[in-house]
């Protein structure tokens, strides 16, 4: 049932028979042998009917759920009446990413999760809806640079082109400040660019994003490691007015169990990084190899543990193995990509731990030897602590081990910058209600003060480090509230 159909909206009781509409995609058996997007997205004619879902509540809860404070009725009404680029335009008012937050961001935990539709219905397909519109504006050609504030003569130097970095400068742009980027890689994105595999989310859909940041006039500089070339320091003596630090976290975590060092053993960040950022995965016609065997354990349970398995099978692997020492209830990962996974073929070896690796007479390594686990009580993170089972010992035939454990921060400017207090795990310690460091005038935000966490928890620290980096430039108090037109530019319109 459609309004066109009937001439009239629909009330409730229509609005809620609608179901949630699923996304086409490839066919399982046809992906895991390419690396196109798996997903293809949701169609004109779907898109109005899942938007028409929404029951545009007098108090929106799903906009709470929203780290970087879309206005989700707004954006969501206009798809319903096939005003798909203004749609579009609604969402970048506080969100310059939306064609990547609808691919990659976790909405089941967050603006879908608060959805008065969920326990009954289903939540709105807000994410879909976002890529939906991200996607249309960019296919038309519709995509347009939004009024920016008078220049101010302020120039703000941000560190890391990464999910955090890139939110922080499109709100500082529009604010009227010189932005400049500083990448450490040879591409702009951080984890969007070597992390995220291909098949979840395009390269094109991120320098597409990049593009858009460019016409609002930020500059990017590539291969720039800040605290080699230069340091903080030094960037403010070169005239820059704050410094925003988005570094990630890119420094892997390992077991520390023997044999760890035997060939065929990566990080996932090495893993990803030579498939994602250096294309191994189009070898020979990118010059980047990347060694696959036919047997692919994966140590871990999360985001990464899924996209490092599922882009082993595309290298080839026969068999993909995921290996976590918790039971599937307690995996970080999101539920669709744990379903994308088992369509795959991927095999999960719940409640596993590895203890050791065994090599060949070449180093290489060629099989892993894992204990059983059972749950025990809650640990600090909530979930049941996995303990062996004593003389539950087998031994896992691999070639290659990807080692998803999570990750550290880079220590590299903390270290070159005096005064920069960290935690005990070397995070950045901020002040949450501006991101300020203990460095005045230098701010951080994303994985560098949070540990390993989404892309778009990611972005909402950048937006409070945004607000706050435009006061203190300006010289306006952190406690006064921002004028009129501040304010539109960096909060839900």
């Amino acid at each position: 049932m459609t309004e066109e159909n009937n001439n009239k909206p629909l009330d409730k009781k229509e609005r809620v028979k609608i179901p949630r509409q699923k996304m086409p995609e490839q066919d399982p058996q046809a992906r895991i042998r390419n690396f196109r997007e798996v997903p293809h997205g949701l169609t004109a004619e779907l898109a109005m009917t899942e938007a028409r879902r929404c029951l545009a509540c007098p108090k929106p809860l799903c906009m709470n759920g929203c780290p970087v404070e879309v206005n989700i009725p707004a954006f969501i009404k206009l798809v319903t009446e096939g005003k798909f680029s203004e749609a579009a335009k609604v969402i970048k008012k506080t969100n310059a990413l939306p064609a990547i937050c609808g691919r990659v961001c976790p909405q089941e935990e967050q603006c879908e999760k608060v959805c008065v539709m969920t326990k009954k219905y289903g939540a709105v397909a807000v994410g879909n809806l976002e890529r939906f519109v991200a996607d249309y504006e960019r296919e038309q050609g519709e995509i347009e640079i939004p009024e920016m504030a008078p220049a101010t003569g302020k120039k703000i130097a941000i560190v890391g082109a990464g999910p955090a970095g890139l939110t922080v400068a499109a709100d500082l742009a529009l604010l009227g400040h010189k932005v400049i980027i500083f990448e450490a890689l040879h591409k702009p994105g951080g984890v969007l660019i070597y992390g995220i595999p291909e098949f979840r989310l395009p390269k094109a859909i991120v320098k597409s994003e990049v593009e858009y940041l460019q016409k609002m006039g930020v500059e990017v500089h590539t291969s720039f490691v800040v605290g080699k070339l230069d340091t903080v320091d030094e960037l403010f003596q070169q005239g820059f007015d704050a410094v925003f630090i988005g570094t990630g976290a890119g420094l892997p975590n390992f077991m520390k169990i023997e044999g760890e060092n035997l060939n065929g053993i990566y990080s996932s960040n090495e893993f990803l990084t030579r498939s994602n950022l250096m294309a191994a995965y189009d070898f020979p016609e990118h010059d980047t190899p990347i060694f696959v065997g036919e047997n692919v354990a994966v140590l871990g349970g999360g985001n990464t543990a899924m996209d490092s398995v599922r882009t082993s099978l595309r290298l080839g692997a026969k068999n993909g193995y995921i290996v976590y020492r918790r039971s599937r209830t307690e995996m970080p990962a999101r539920k669709e990509e744990i379903h994308h996974a088992e369509q795959e073929g991927v095999q999960f070896m719940f409640l596993t731990n590895p203890i050791r690796y065994i090599g060949d007479e070449n180093g290489w390594v060629k099989a892993m030897e894992c204990v059983k686990m059972e749950l025990g009580e809650p640990d600090a993170s909530g979930r049941r602590r996995p303990v062996e089972i004593p003389g539950s010992n087998i031994v896992l035939p691999v070639d290659t081990v990807v080692v998803a454990v999570g990750n550290s921060s880079n220590p590299l400017i903390p270290q070159t910058t005096p005064g920069l207090k960290t935690n005990k795990w070397g995070n950045i310690e901020v002040n949450p209600n501006t991101q300020m460091t203990s460095r005045p005038g230098v701010f951080a935000g994303g994985d560098i003060v949070t540990g390993g966490a989404t892309v778009i928890l990611a972005a909402g620290a950048g937006k409070v480090a945004a607000r706050a980096m435009h006061k203190y430039v300006m010289g306006i108090p952190f406690d006064q509230p921002a004028a009129s037109g501040e304010k539109a530019a960096t909060k839900a319109g």
